[in-house]
């Protein structure tokens, strides 16, 4: 039974920063799954895309994991020998991710590594690295590095999936599709409350960029070939390919 996500729920004298702890680990599947548009239709599209570009024999990478949704269904969508790798830097959210992997009976060989993405990260021998709503939580400062790092250790041919929470270009758009994205958390059972609390607590934390600066981000650190795979107002991925 999922647990559903209370943690903004009751009115706070003062809103801490967000943080990717236990508490937030054990509803974190419940939050995703109501504050993530189109959130079921994105892992099904990240599991297709992946299972056209993983090959044998080699890794496949999400970085932050978090509960090990991501990998759950990749290992589901990819019929090849690789090894998965889950990078998260909440030991909570991993020991959720191994708990998931137990429950299913995980049968191939994966590693789950804490570690902050901040401080860069070792990609070796990848087929595919998945980066799904992470990036917009690693400092601007360090974004480079951690894209020049993931490049690295790709091999030729190899593919980067990115999903983002995305700024417009345009205010006028940017206040419309932020408006669209708060009648949606309403839409699942998220109050007024809880929605401007959570977006208070993620104001610091959370750090969003324009798509043509994820673009662009990726362009100067090597990608040369990508594309928009999922778009829904002010979310966006990309794929990109070595």
């Amino acid at each position: 039974m999922v647990k559903k996500d209370k943690i903004f729920s009751k009115k706070a004298k003062r809103v801490s920063d967000f943080n990717f702890g236990k508490e937030t680990a054990e509803v974190f599947d419940d939050m995703l799954d109501r504050s993530i548009p189109l959130y079921r239709e994105l892992q099904k599209m990240i599991g297709e895309v992946a299972s056209e570009f993983a090959v044998d024999g080699t890794n496949v990478y999400d970085l932050g994991c978090s509960t090990g949704i991501t990998i759950n269904n990749l290992y589901n969508a990819i019929d090849k020998d690789v090894k998965y790798i889950g990078v998260d830097y909440s030991q909570a959210m991993l020991d959720k991710c191994r708990e998931r992997f137990e429950k299913i009976k995980f049968s191939k060989e994966y590693k789950l590594i804490c570690a902050d993405l901040n401080q860069g990260v070792s990609i070796n021998n990848a087929s595919v690295v998945v980066l799904n709503l992470t990036l917009q939580f690693v400092r601007p400062l360090y974004r480079d590095i951690l894209i020049r790092d993931i490049y690295t250790g790709l091999n030729q041919q190899g593919c980067f999936i990115i999903v983002e929470k995305v700024l417009g270009n345009d205010s006028t758009f940017n206040r419309l599709f932020i408006k669209f994205y708060y009648d949606m958390k309403k839409k699942n059972g998220y109050s007024e409350t809880e929605i401007s609390q959570k977006r208070e607590a993620l104001e610091n934390v959370l750090i969003p960029y324009r798509f043509d600066e994820n673009k662009d981000l990726l362009i100067r650190n090597g990608f040369s070939s990508l594309d928009i795979f999922y778009k829904w107002y002010n979310f966006c991925g990309l794929i990109a390919i070595k």
